[in-house]
């Protein structure tokens, strides 16, 4: 006989029943999220914006998400947060206890998703990101942030390969001058970590290449003159930085304004912006080297295509890296929520601990957190990788690198796509490195010759 009282027993039953019953009651799912649409990153809020957009268009196209036997329509419910860290913390907090926000979508910029993330966490709600890339984030033991992007110091050991092919082949000096700038921020220190310890972690690197500069600068920074003064006084053959959006604009409108030049010239990410192309003079971004998370040339699976053709449908535009990470960090919540088959808080973060899923990203897998005892390792043999949780980092697997870029294709381990940013809004098919074709004539750099479409 069981030795626990029947009033006892009747009472967990009618919880469990009431939480049911109060489950099937639903009218909507409500997820929050707040997003920089003022300020300095409302560029990259609105992009963010649209790519979750489009995510919640289609799942409300067959009626919502599927919750067990039912269909449940799914509203998404945004605020502005200025790029204002703790707003966005405080708008969290309002979304979920004010606002009914079940479940949350992150905002933009790694300063935003640390303040955020720990709201998300104190109230013990599930927090999907495709944003926030320094590792910092995801070393405070938070059981319920989850993010799609991988960190930003493979973007820096990517280009720093890259650029390593390149000097092997012949088409770059050795020993190679590196001169490396970076925004003081967890972002920025990563990168500037990633491009040292590659420099100097072999012999073979040591010999290779010799680190000529190395220095921070503040974000929003309005005259980079001084800093590019100093970068030209170093002599590099090559300039690795890392920059948000317009802090790029700013600083490569000075660079071009000085008639400085590098063989190889890279921001990150930056680069294939239609708002960069826009806001600089004509050319000035033609090769640029950029290193995203995601190209719409890269995707060629189903979902690839898919995604690109109906963000095309929607915006009128090819995608960029912000909207598709966007719109995978929605998916990814919304396959955890359906694979829970509920609603409740708890049975959704198991979910998103324990997930795998096709994805738009080059070998239809999502970025993926590693286990606490295995850090810095990649995906091995091809395995599906997983959308995990709390101690753990963000890492990819292999892509192929984009033929348009020198015309071949290779099956080298290369995290990020690098491709050649050009002013006409596509991918360059040109070769050479930082020189742009207006300006050949005052730049002492190599020529550019163009490798033709297709090659």
């Amino acid at each position: 006989m069981s030795k626990f009282p029947r009033s006892v027993m009747l009472l967990a039953f009618c919880a469990a029943a009431g939480a049911a019953a109060a489950e099937g009651k639903r009218t909507e799912i409500v997820i929050g999220a707040s997003l920089p649409l003022t300020g300095a990153e409302a560029k990259a809020g609105a992009r963010v914006r649209d790519g979750y957009e489009l995510a919640f268009a289609e799942v409300m196209s067959k009626g919502g998400l599927l919750v067990g036997q039912q269909r449940m329509p799914v509203r998404l419910k945004i605020v502005d947060d200025g790029t204002d860290r703790q707003r966005a913390a405080d708008l969290a907090a309002d979304l979920v206890e004010k606002q009914g926000a079940d479940f949350l979508l992150g905002s933009f910029s790694t300063p935003i998703i640390e303040s955020q993330s720990a709201a998300a966490e104190k109230l013990k709600v599930p927090y999907v990101t495709s944003s926030g890339s320094a590792s910092s984030l995801y070393q405070r033991g938070f059981k319920y942030l989850f993010s799609v992007s991988a960190p930003i110091s493979q973007l820096a050991t990517a280009l720093m390969r890259w650029v390593d092919e390149e000097e092997r082949a012949g088409n770059l000096p050795k020993p190679l001058r590196v001169a490396v700038a970076w925004e003081n921020t967890a972002h920025g220190k990563d990168v500037r970590a990633g491009v040292a310890t590659y420099v100097t972690n072999t012999p073979a690197h040591r010999g290779a290449f010799q680190l000529v500069f190395d220095e921070s600068f503040e974000l929003n920074t309005k005259d980079f003159k001084a800093l590019l003064g100093r970068i030209q006084g170093a002599k590099a053959d090559v300039l690795l930085v890392d920059a948000h959006l317009q802090d790029y604009i700013t600083m490569h409108k000075q660079y071009v304004g000085m008639g400085m030049c590098h063989k190889v010239i890279s921001y990150g990410a930056r680069g294939p912006e239609r708002e960069a192309r826009e806001a600089l003079p004509p050319g000035s971004n033609d090769y640029v080297v950029s290193a995203v998370w995601w190209d719409s040339q890269v995707g060629t699976n189903g979902l690839a295509r898919s995604f690109v053709d109906a963000f095309q449908g929607k915006y009128g535009r090819l995608p960029e890296w912000y909207e598709a990470l966007a719109y995978e960090a929605t998916r990814a919540l919304f396959t955890a929520i359906e694979r829970a088959g509920s609603v409740d808080r708890e049975s959704v973060r198991e979910s998103l601990a324990a997930l795998k899923m096709e994805s738009i990203h080059a070998r239809r897998q999502l970025a993926h957190h590693l286990p606490e005892d295995r850090p810095g390792e990649g995906s091995r043999g091809g395995k599906p990788a997983v959308l995990g949780d709390r101690r753990a980092r963000p890492a990819v697997g292999r892509i192929v690198r984009l033929r348009y870029l020198f015309g071949e294709r290779s099956a080298r381990r290369t995290i990020f796509p690098v491709a050649v940013s050009g002013s006409s809004g596509a991918n360059s098919t040109m070769r050479g490195y930082s020189c742009a074709a207006s300006r050949e004539r005052t730049c002492s750099c190599s020529s550019a010759a163009s490798a033709g479409p297709g090659a």
